[in-house]
């Protein structure tokens, strides 16, 4: 893989996940409606900077034991079967029009004045999806990543922390201008695609675990 392939790649996996609703998004949509557009971009900052200490930390602990074949072999398999996972409910949820992306009103109440960058951090670091994607996915990436030495690490993480910075600063513009971002028909129609993608790039996860 190279290092634009890895670049982007990991742009639209992250995008993927970004997308979906969940604490970050439901966090972001609150905090915009009371702090204004910059909330998001904020709220990915401190989402961001815990991301990166846990790449660093893994490269300094880890990237010896991530190179040896038989462990690349395992976390290739795994991380490919949950962005199967992920990919095939993603698209069997989108193509049912069962995901509701809502920028308006109050589909989440803040009652606190947490700062958006620790927000991120909190909310992120308390997620246990965050976690599982991390010991799954992350770490197949940079499996994919290590070989291509510092460059191909940042190329991994600059496109991945990109993805979750266009779609939360695009969802806080939105609600800060009272704004109804995507009708329900695109949204679904956009992570049906990605969910199709996800399943593409598991396929290729798996791939390079037993064949490449």
């Amino acid at each position: 893989m190279t290092i634009a392939t890895l670049f982007a790649t990991a742009f639209v996996v992250g995008l993927s996940g970004a997308m979906m609703p969940g604490p970050l998004l439901s966090a972001t949509i609150a905090s915009s409606a009371r702090r204004g557009w910059k909330a998001g971009p904020l709220i990915v900052f401190g989402h961001g900077v815990l991301e990166l200490l846990l790449i660093i930390a893994l490269m300094a602990g880890l990237s010896a034991f991530l190179t040896k074949a038989e462990v690349t072999t395992v976390i290739a398999a795994v991380g490919g079967a949950f962005l199967i996972y992920l990919g095939y409910n993603m698209s069997r949820d989108a193509r049912a029009g069962r995901i509701q992306l809502t920028t308006s009103g109050t589909a989440v109440k803040s009652g606190n004045d947490l700062h958006p960058v620790l927000i991120g951090l909190l909310l992120s670091i308390s997620n246990p999806f965050w976690s599982v994607w991390w010991a799954t996915v992350g770490l197949g990436y940079l499996v994919l990543a290590i070989p291509l030495g510092l460059t191909g690490v940042a190329s991994f993480f600059t496109g991945h922390i990109l993805s979750d910075l266009l779609w939360y600063t695009l969802i806080s513009i939105a609600v800060a201008g009272g704004q109804k971002f995507l009708k329900p028909g695109v949204y679904n129609a956009i992570i049906f695609m990605c969910g199709l993608f996800l399943l593409g790039m598991g396929g290729y996860f798996i791939y390079t675990a037993f064949f490449a």
